[in-house]
């Protein structure tokens, strides 16, 4: 596929440049943005993907065609694993501009103070909560205007859902049987609560990276987007990583870079090109026949993401998007309502309701969270079940099991990606206490009109072991991997980059993705990975 040139002329074999970026998904929008803000700043952006030219990436209940659908998904697949009894998962990446950002459930969320905290403490001067804040606020556009909290008039816009649920609306009173209050915002720092999620739409439509952060800009003359750009390797002369090789269609083209080169792939692209690029393990690369340029063994590892255990209860006396689904007159309502108001279920994201809570008295904060959907079905990209039921997931947001990415061939495209969910007794408890602390939350007064019955994974399951092994049947990716390129202090030999996204090692070569996050955050991954684009682009720009 020929390469989309979406802004400034197209680049020669050779071209230079000050900065590359690789990736254009949520990070690599925010990059793009902030370094060509300055005209003398020469910038190329080389994105895999192709153009988000397709109505459901715009159009917010699209994720249920997008994912699984080769056109706007890599469809990676995980390797089976033993805390999954044995499954392999399908691992949504978006193949787009935008990247994620055009195919993910748009559910803005930030994390905790003590998340940010903890960075800081490891060892990581300039991720504490109270710097990480500022980073947030200056890129949004919250739809309750400017506070300590929130920003406004940035590219990234926040609006609250278009559509409610009286089943979801009960939940809130559920959660409080359980001593969980309602909130209206999870961002403050303390998630503690329940409530509906903000999400990022504007009026209706999904509010990708690609919308807010790139192609408002596309016009400058000293950025260069090219797209179909699949990156071969890194070139590194001397220390300093000086160029990039990469594919279009069947040609190979090499651009070079002046100051910095940032790696914003992803957390399963970016250890990949790391290793075809001689960077990594020294004995793995060995094996693989890639020459070692720099010795960094905790590449591709520290995968760390949130297992969701996805449970379904039957309901009675409640509308519900399955029953809803099924009338061909109510489904052209839907799109009717959606075209003249752009409200009602087609503006839904994949959760709209969360809850936030501890799994046990030994968690100082939220430790698990809920997403819940008034609709079921067996996996997305499958069709919705035809009785009323609802999806309650539930997440581990701190999980202590570790997996890894890597390659097993030179030329490899397609990492091996080894989750190890479940792998730590720890996991394996909160998984059991979550499942339960499901069922209580169904058995509540606040629910009882809606008569929820248990569906998945099944009533009769009720000992420790059996309630870990029914997660490893039920548990899904909620596709927030992270921490494969992790940054970490000066002392930790596993560590892949330093506290400015620096990698060790190489100069004029930073990683700014998920995969630098050192500790998976408390909630989902965009916004934070976001914020880590925007304190590159400050450190980038001020380097000497």
């Amino acid at each position: 596929m020929m390469a989309n040139l979406l802004g400034g002329a197209s680049p020669p074999n050779g071209a230079d440049f000050d900065f590359i970026v690789v990736g254009a998904g949520s990070a690599g929008c925010v990059l793009a943005n902030r370094l060509s803000a300055d005209a003398r700043h020469r910038v190329l952006v080389l994105e895999a993907g192709g153009k988000d030219d397709w109505i459901w990436f715009h159009v917010p209940v699209g994720y249920l065609f997008a994912i699984g659908n080769p056109r706007a998904d890599w469809m990676f697949r995980t390797e089976p694993c033993d805390g999954l009894n044995g499954r392999a998962l399908n691992y949504p990446r978006g193949k787009v501009i935008g990247g994620c950002s055009a195919i993910n459930a748009m559910i803005y969320m930030r994390g905790q103070a003590a998340d940010f905290d903890g960075w800081r403490q490891l060892g990581l001067p300039g991720w504490g909560w109270d710097d990480v804040l500022p980073l947030f606020r200056k890129h949004e556009d919250h739809f309750a205007g400017a506070s300590e909290a929130h920003g406004a008039g940035g590219e990234w816009r926040v609006e609250s859902p278009r559509i409610r649920w009286p089943i979801l609306d009960a939940m809130a009173e559920a959660a409080a049987e359980l001593g969980v209050p309602p909130t209206d915002d999870f961002n403050r720092g303390d998630n503690f609560g329940a409530g509906y999620f903000q999400v990022n739409q504007k009026r209706g439509r999904r509010w990708s990276a690609a919308t807010g952060f790139l192609k408002p800009v596309l016009h400058r003359p000293n950025l260069t987007l090219a797209t179909g750009a699949a990156v071969e390797r890194l070139v590194v002369e001397n220390g300093r990583a000086v160029a990039i090789d990469y594919r279009v269609g069947g040609e190979r083209r090499r651009a070079r870079a002046a100051r910095e080169i940032v790696l914003s792939a992803g957390a399963v692209a970016t250890p990949a090109l790391l290793e075809r690029s001689g960077i990594g393990d020294g004995a793995r690369l060995q094996a693989l026949g890639v020459e070692t340029v720099r010795h960094l063994p905790g590449v591709g590892e520290n995968l760390q993401d949130h297992l969701q255990l996805r449970t379904i209860f039957t309901v009675e006396n409640t509308p519900t998007m399955n029953v809803l689904y099924q009338s061909l007159l109510r489904r052209a309502w839907m799109g009717l309502d959606y075209a003249l108001r752009r409200r009602g279920p087609l503006t839904m994201a994949p959760s709209q309701f969360g809850i936030f809570m501890r799994s046990g008295a030994d968690y100082a904060t939220p430790n698990i969270e809920f997403h819940i959907q008034p609709l079921s079905l067996d996996k997305f990209g499958d069709p919705l079940h035809t009785f009323p039921a609802i999806t309650v997931s539930v997440c581990n947001l701190r999980p202590a099991s570790r997996g890894s990415i890597h390659l097993e061939a030179p030329g490899d495209d397609r990492p091996k990606i080894r989750p190890n969910y479940l792998s730590a007794e720890e996991d394996r408890r909160v998984a059991a206490d979550s499942l339960r602390i499901v069922r209580k939350l169904c058995a509540t007064q606040a629910l009882a009109r809606f008569a929820p019955k248990e569906r998945l994974p099944g009533a009769h399951i009720v000992a420790d072991e059996e309630l870990a092994r029914a997660a490893g049947d039920v548990g899904t990716t909620i596709f927030h991997p992270v921490g494969t390129a992790a940054m970490g202090p000066d002392h930790d030999p596993r560590a892949v980059l330093d506290a400015q996204l620096r990698l060790r090692g190489v100069d004029a070569l930073r990683v700014a993705d998920a995969s630098a996050m050192p500790r998976i955050t408390s909630g989902n991954t965009a916004a934070p990975t976001m914020a880590i684009a925007e304190r590159a682009a400050q450190l980038m720009l001020t380097a000497p």
